[in-house]
């Protein structure tokens, strides 16, 4: 097996270098996984990073659009199927793929793990002890989530997976999978334990914990913090740990449970 990157141009604050797009290789096949947003020079990296190979499909992890874009145009152009768990904005899949489906490439299997919680549609893809990882873990950075809960919920599945070493969307590879995988559970419950005891110092609106718990964001990142916040405090309002409510205005607050 062998794994090739291919860096897309896409750097960005939420991009970091930019999406890494990978082609995985074995016994003279390969797939592509995540090829990104539709850039010419990008989509045509590819190409040149699969041509020594038979190609077999393009999957990608998720939807959003610094990963799934150019799937169907390379899908097109190899002549190949194109895979995902779900359709979305520019992406559709010629087969959606479920938790446990398998691909075969060459000699070895990518096994699709439903990973929720950055998205719905999210897809890790394990192959023997390596994990790619999509946006659910990436290298050298947080992630943005939309459920906390089931975000939770696909670490600690991925934890149980107990991958060697991971290929994330985004970032350097993680050599030590075992320990960032631990990091990042650590982060998000202590992320909590920060917001709970926020509330609990008199904190009541979602802006009020950006400025205490992450304080050192910078100001033009406040309103990504805050709407962060806001994805946290459901999950510890459905655990009984913080109040929601609205105020006369239809603002939300928060108060301690």
């Amino acid at each position: 097996m062998r794994v090739d990157l291919v860096l897309a141009p896409n750097p960005g604050p939420f991009t970091g270098p930019g999406t890494n797009s990978y082609v995985i290789s074995s016994a003279g096949t390969a797939v592509v996984l995540d090829p990104g947003p539709v850039i010419e020079e990008h989509v045509v990296a590819i190409e040149r990073a699969v041509a020594a190979h038979t190609p077999l499909a393009v999957l990608v992890t998720h939807t959003h659009p610094d990963h799934a874009p150019a799937a169907n145009l390379l899908g097109g152009r190899l002549g190949v199927p194109v895979l995902g768990y779900a359709a979305g904005p520019e992406f559709e899949p010629t087969h959606t793929l479920g938790d446990g489906d398998m691909l075969e490439v060459g000699e070895t299997a990518l096994v699709a793990v439903h990973t929720p919680g950055h998205t719905p549609d999210h897809l890790c893809y394990r192959l023997g002890d390596v994990l790619f990882t999509g946006d659910h873990i990436m290298g050298g950075s947080t992630v943005i989530l939309e459920d906390a809960a089931a975000y939770l919920q696909s670490l600690r599945r991925v934890e149980s997976i107990a991958p060697r070493h991971l290929y994330p969307g985004h970032g350097p590879q993680i050599p030590e999978a075992s320990q960032a995988i631990t990091e990042y559970i650590e982060h998000r419950l202590e992320r909590e334990t920060q917001i709970v005891a926020a509330v609990g110092a008199g904190a009541e609106t979602s802006l009020d914990i950006v400025r205490i718990v992450y304080r050192d964001v910078s100001p033009e990142l406040q309103i990504a913090a805050s709407l962060q916040v806001d994805v946290q405090l459901r999950k510890l309002a459905q655990e009984g740990r913080v109040i929601l409510s609205k105020d006369e205005s239809g603002a939300v607050r928060v108060s301690p449970a």
